[in-house]
């Protein structure tokens, strides 16, 4: 058969350690022979972004606004174990946080389903999407620590010069520590209607929770504006599609999610999103098993793994051992940019093609064909645990079928 032509490039953020072996498996076996792949190449590697002090992430961020679409690989956040081990000039931030932030965008992340594998709370029969504020809280926060005899306080200064005060805490008998939060009304509301829109687009309803009763201005100014854009611009399209749109408190939350059955969106802040998306993940079965997608409010697309870089199978992986690194994610990361690819630029074929690779990655699974962290998970009588590769391969068999 002839290559799948594309129109307009991806851009391809590379990324490190066990992923990265990973992701140029994918492309090998099961991209590159079906797909004239057109892409603007990134490398998103450690050692690269401490070449370029980092700038390669943000020309990777400039490059998916260009163009629309991104697909990126997992990537190490350094912490102080690193520094050595790459000879870094200093500890880089996160990427995913830096072009989170120089997109405005919101994350998406809906576990991927099969059979064999049940969840951890039996009900969840249909996949709960987390969206994940993508600015601020504690990620963009400030922070000390407060001797014994210190005193602190919030200062705000309007644009007139003039001050208002108040005391955080006195820390007279004891020392302490405090912490600075902000966010941005505008991010606040481009959160929402990333949020409405990904309801509408899905057809799911939506859940927003905070902590509005402690939290009476921070937490209180997201539920506002929540509601406020929900009333004026989205009410009348949700009552159209079917869906609902429901706000309560976290706690609430919580236990409403644990008691479903899934099949919607839950909206959270930066951190909560960070927390309870990973804990959807594993109760679903694997954060190998887990899409995640960012998107802005101008409609650009950046499509990820929500793992880390699988380190431990890396070290293996040096050694020249076997790993069984789960691709999934990773997989489903390209399958997903493909997919938005090919719907901006009206090209069914690349569509099918994102669909096809899904279903034959899902089908090689229920199969009983499948990497070790499935096997140990998987209920199905006749299994088989296969290797990094050949887990591929498998996929790659039963896509040349469905293709035909």
């Amino acid at each position: 058969m002839d290559k799948i032509q594309m129109k307009t490039p991806l851009v391809e953020m590379d990324g490190d350690e066990m992923t990265r072996i990973i992701w140029q498996e994918i492309k090998d076996i099961l991209l590159l022979p079906y797909i004239d792949l057109k892409t603007e190449y990134y490398d998103l590697g450690l050692v690269h972004r401490n070449e370029t002090n980092d700038q390669v992430t943000i020309d990777s961020a400039n490059a998916t606004k260009k163009y629309g679409v991104a697909v990126k690989c997992a990537t190490i956040t350094p912490n102080a174990a690193r520094m050595p081990e790459y000879n870094l000039k200093e500890m880089w931030k996160s990427p995913n946080g830096t072009i989170r932030a120089m997109l405005d965008g919101t994350v998406f992340r809906t576990p991927i389903l099969v059979k064999g594998i049940t969840p951890y709370i039996p009900t969840w029969t249909k996949p709960i999407t987390i969206a994940r504020h993508a600015y601020g809280d504690v990620y963009k926060n400030v922070e000390m620590k407060c001797p014994q005899g210190s005193k602190a306080e919030l200062v705000l200064t309007d644009k007139d010069g003039k001050e208002t005060r108040e005391q955080i805490f006195d820390f007279e008998n004891t020392p302490g520590i405090i912490q600075g939060l902000h966010n941005r009304e505008d991010s606040i509301s481009s959160f929402a209607r990333a949020c409405f829109n990904f309801a509408l687009d899905t057809k799911k309803d939506l859940w927003f929770a905070t902590k509005d009763t402690i939290s009476k201005k921070y937490d209180h100014t997201f539920k506002d504006i929540f509601a406020e854009i929900f009333e004026k611009e989205y009410k009348e399209k949700f009552e159209a599609a079917g869906i609902e749109y429901f706000y309560t408190l976290i706690d609430d939350a919580v236990a409403r999610v644990i008691r479903s059955n899934g099949g919607y969106i839950w909206a959270c802040k930066n951190y909560d999103g960070d927390v309870m998306s990973d804990m959807v993940a594993t109760a679903y079965g694997s954060l190998a098993m887990m899409t995640s997608v960012l998107v802005s409010p101008d409609g650009v697309y950046e499509y990820e793994a929500a793992h880390g870089t699988v380190q431990r199978h890396y070290y293996k992986h040096l050694k020249g051992e076997e790993t069984s690194t789960n691709s999934v994610a990773t997989l489903f990361a390209w399958t997903g940019a493909l997919r938005k690819r090919g719907e901006l630029d009206e090209l069914p074929e690349l569509m099918n093609f994102a669909d096809s690779l899904e279903k034959a990655t899902i089908q090689t699974i229920e199969d009983g064909v499948m990497t070790g962290d499935l096997y140990l998970l998987s209920t199905l009588e006749n299994k088989t645990k296969v290797n990094t590769e050949d887990f591929l391969k498998a996929v790659n068999e039963r896509l040349v079928k469905i293709l035909g």
